[in-house]
């Protein structure tokens, strides 16, 4: 690659990450650390990347120290590992301080782990961005041999969906002031997910299915050279359909092989985690299993609500478990759980003793008696705190035996975590 274009790619790159918008996000990012971000395509980690920049930018840094280069820029041609040093090369010709990299999807170039790795260790403050097709948390951590932090990057919580759409959160008494913008926001963050570029796309339903094919073929197809399409769309489908119920590896291959193309077991797990790799879907343990069946008998839920609704008839209960289930995931990480022995309670939070049902309607009485009793039976098995019940619309304080269940509509509840 010719030096007089990548100084110029330098210098455009330094202009336009002055002018870049972008939405301010919660997440904390140490200034001596040096992180790659990953998560589902279009979840912003680019914007994340100038967000960091902009901080560091206000923290007193000049704007001559930002080395940002975009490697799927279309007037740079194939490149080669040389070129990486050949971009740093020509930086220092440039400017006399030293750079702080920001590599957005430098995983085009082959051997950039090599040039990732020598950059920190020789004390350069670097951010990487990369497609989940070719750079994979398990095997950056191995890559790059603990010295980046990784940054999982979340589709858009409730509270930045609402701020995206200007309503102001930093009024005290916004849930009164805009509840009627509120809960129509939520329709549409439930049904249709909380991607950022989504918020302001008229056809959302149009944008989620080209993204979904974008992943289905790049990120799983192309990626593990998987021949069966047909198998992985069923098993895909199949997760959808049965959001908050475990599923065996087995079952699961029973029901795929069912549908015409016989998949082994051990096609599934693979698939599974590939689906897991992907950010597509994440799974969830019992608590109290043995070790054999907490590995083999998991809850699988989507990264997003939009992306599962594509697969969904009737969507709305599997709707309200899965967005409980990504809050909790952005919160505790991997230490949540479901409860099944004897009875099953939705959701377990380890570190708070947290125990959470979630019921679409507690109106009818039986359903009520259900829902309330597991919470309470598991009470008498395991350590709890507090008791939940997240309900679409409903809210309301259950005393029994001695005991709180809260009760709250699932907006509300996401505007307090």
């Amino acid at each position: 690659m010719d030096k007089e274009i990548v100084k110029l790619l330098i210098a455009e790159y330094q202009q336009k990450v002055m002018e870049v918008s972008f939405q301010e996000r919660p997440y904390i990012i140490e200034d001596k650390l040096n992180y790659v971000f990953v998560g589902l395509r279009r979840v912003g980690k680019s914007y994340l990347m100038f967000q960091q920049i902009r901080h560091l930018l206000d923290a007193g840094h000049s704007k001559d120290e930002i080395l940002y280069f975009n490697f799927e820029d279309d007037r740079i041609a194939s490149l080669a590992t040389e070129d990486l040093d050949r971009i740093k090369v020509c930086y220092e010709e440039m400017f006399d301080c030293k750079p702080i990299f920001f590599l957005d999807e430098i995983q085009i170039v082959d051997g950039w782990e090599k040039f990732a790795r020598r950059l920190a260790d020789h004390g350069y403050r670097v951010y990487i961005t990369g497609s989940n097709a070719k750079m994979l948390s398990n095997e950056i951590a191995t890559i790059l041999g603990g010295r980046y932090i990784i940054q999982n990057v979340y589709p858009f919580s409730f509270k930045e969906y609402l701020t995206s759409l200007g309503i102001d959160l930093t009024d005290r008494n916004f849930i009164f002031r805009y509840r009627a913008e509120i809960i129509k926001a939520f329709d549409n963050y439930f049904r249709f997910g909380g991607l950022p570029e989504l918020t302001h796309i008229t056809d959302k339903r149009a944008w989620l299915s080209s993204l979904y094919q974008k992943i289905f073929f790049g990120d799983l197809l192309t990626r593990h050279q998987i021949r069966n399409d047909f198998a992985l769309r069923v098993l895909i489908r199949k997760l959808a359909e049965n959001v908050k119920q475990p599923t065996s590896f087995n079952r699961l291959a029973n029901v795929v092989s069912s549908s015409g193309k016989k998949i082994s077991t051990d096609t599934v797990i693979d698939y599974l985690g590939y689906l897991k790799e992907s950010w597509l879907t994440f799974p969830m343990e019992n608590i109290c299993a043995k070790l054999a069946e907490k590995e083999a008998n998991k809850k699988y839920y989507f990264i997003d609500n939009g992306i599962l609704n594509l697969f969904l008839v009737d969507p709305l209960t599997s709707l309200l478990e899965n967005q409980v289930a990504i809050q909790l995931r952005r919160l505790y990480d991997n230490a949540v759980y479901f409860y099944h022995h004897g009875i099953e309670v939705d959701f377990y939070v380890l570190e708070e003793q947290l125990a959470i049902q979630v019921c679409y309607s507690l109106q009818d009485a039986e359903t009520r008696k259900r829902e309330v009793g597991a919470l309470l039976k598991m009470s008498r098995q395991i350590d709890v705190k507090k008791m939940v019940v997240i309900t679409k619309d409903e809210e309301d304080t259950i005393s029994e035996q001695g005991i709180n269940i809260e009760v709250i509509p699932v907006w509300k509840w996401l505007l307090k975590q």
